[in-house]
C-alpha cells in the first residue's frame, strides 16, 4: 500500500496550526503522543499513545472497506474533519518478510518475523487505550502518503504520524498474541461482501490485536467481519499466541483459509493453492522449516534471533531496501525487541505497562 490518502496531509497542517495557541495548556491524549516521537535508528522511529485511540468508535461505526472509507473516520477523529478526505488509490508493491514462532526449553513462546520492503520507514506504535488490550504496532510511514522523503520529524510531522493508530502491519499485545501480515504469493485480491461490518488488511491487525488474547479468539473475530485488500494483491497472516499455537491465515475466493503452521514466508500454505507464489530460488520457509525441525521446535531469544536475521534481506542498491525492520517477540512475558534495517547490534526492547483495569470493547456493527 503506497498512501492512505494525501489529504490527511493538508488536514493535519490546519489542525496544527490552529493548536499552537494551546501549547501552554494540558496537552491532550494527541498532543502528549506527537510529542512523544522519537528517533531510535535510521529508519525507526517511536511514539506512544495513551487515551482514547479513536479504534472502538471505528468499530463502533462498522468500520471501511477501503482506504478513502477509514480515512474519512481517521481526519474526523484526528484533525477534525478540517478538510473532507478524498480517495486514495492504494498501489502494490513487491516486498517480502518472514516469521517463526519456536517455544524455549523453559515453555515459553516467541515469535521473529522480518518486513521486508522496497522502501520503508518504520513507525513503532505502543498503545494503551481507554478500550481494548495495550499494543506494540508497526507501521511503514510510507504508505500513508504524505509525499516523497515525509519523515515523523517536527511537530507537525509527528502529528501527522498519528495516522498509524488505525493501520498496523504487525504487533503484539499485552496477552501475548503476535500478528504479521505477509504477502501471499500472487495478485488475488479479497473483497468479501457478506454483509458483515468491514475491515482492510491493516486495519484488521489493529482490531485482533486489541480485542484479541488467543489464535482462537482471534480467528473468531476473522470470521465476524469482511476483509478486504488493501492493495491489489493477496495477503495472509502469521498469527501466533502465549500457548505456542501458530497459524497462517489466508483467502482463497474470498474464503478464509486457516493452516497450521510455525513458519511462514511469502506463498501459500493452503491445500487449495499450495506453494503458489513460490519464486525458484526462495529458500527462506524452508530453511526456516528445517531449522525448527532440527531444534525441535525450541529455541532460547539468542538463537531465533539468528535464525530470523538469517533470513533477512539485504538491500539492492536502487532495486529494494531489503529488511526494513526485524521483530523478535516474547508471547509468554510479553515484550518485543526491534532492529532496524539488519542492524542486529542495535536492539530496542520495550515491555508492557498496563496497570489500571482492561475495558473490552464493543464488537463491530453494521
Amino acid at each position: 500500500m503506497k498512501k492512505i490518502t494525501k489529504t490527511i496531509l493538508w488536514s493535519l497542517l490546519a489542525f496544527a496550526l490552529l493548536s499552537e495557541g494551546s501549547a501552554w495548556a494540558q496537552p491532550t491524549p494527541k498532543e502528549a503522543a506527537a510529542m512523544s516521537v522519537r528517533k531510535l535508528d535510521e529508519g525507526l522511529y517511536y511514539m506512544e499513545y495513551k487515551g482514547d485511540d479513536g479504534f472502538a468508535g471505528l468499530v463502533k461505526n462498522g468500520g471501511g472497506r477501503n482506504a478513502s472509507e477509514l480515512s474519512a473516520y481517521v481526519t474526523q477523529f484526528i484533525f477534525k474533519g478540517f478538510r473532507q478526505p478524498q480517495a486514495g488509490n492504494p498501489e502494490p508493491a513487491d516486498f517480502g518478510c518472514s516469521a517463526l514462532t519456536v517455544r524455549t526449553t523453559e515453555g515459553g513462546v516467541l515469535m521473529g518475523r522480518n518486513f521486508d520492503f522496497t522502501s520503508a520507514t518504520g513507525m513503532i506504535l505502543h498503545t494503551v487505550p481507554t478500550q481494548g488490550y495495550e499494543t506494540f504496532t508497526t507501521f511503514n510511514t510510507n504508505f500513508l502518503g504524505f509525499g516523497e522523503g515525509w519523515l515523523p520529524e517536527g511537530m507537525q510531522n509527528q502529528y501527522m504520524a498519528l495516522a498509524t493508530l488505525f493501520f498496523a502491519l504487525d504487533g503484539i499485545n499485552e496477552k501475548g498474541l503476535a500478528v504479521a501480515d505477509l504477502m501471499a504469493g500472487d495478485d488475488a485480491q479479497t473483497h468479501q461482501n457478506s454483509g458483515k461490518p468491514a475491515l482492510t488488511t491493516t486495519s484488521s491487525i489493529c482490531y485482533l490485536l486489541k480485542n484479541a488474547a488467543t489464535v482462537d479468539e482471534a480467528l473468531d473475530l476473522l470470521r465476524g467481519i469482511d476483509m478486504h485488500s488493501d492493495i491489489g494483491a493477496a495477503h495472509h497472516y502469521a498469527i501466533s499466541d502465549a500457548t505456542g499455537r501458530s497459524v497462517v491465515v489466508e483467502y482463497v475466493d474470498n474464503r478464509m483459509e486457516v493452516v497450521e503452521s510455525a513458519a511462514v514466508a511469502n506463498h501459500y500454505l493452503c491445500e487449495a493453492k499450495r506453494n503458489v507464489g513460490l519464486i525458484e530460488g526462495d529458500r527462506r520457509y524452508e530453511f526456516l522449516s528445517r531449522q525448527m525441525d532440527a531444534a525441535s521446535g525450541i529455541m532460547d531469544k539468542q538463537q531465533l534471533t539468528q535464525v530470523i536475521a538469517s533470513v533477512s534481506q539485504p538491500a539492492q542498491e536502487g532495486k529494494h531496501m531489503g529488511t526494513a525492520w526485524t521483530m523478535v517477540m516474547d508471547l509468554t512475558t510479553p515484550s518485543v525487541t526491534y532492529y532496524s534495517r539488519r542492524h542486529f547490534d542495535k536492539p530496542f526492547h520495550f515491555e508492557f505497562e498496563r496497570d489500571e483495569p482492561f475495558q473490552a470493547m464493543e464488537g463491530l456493527t453494521k
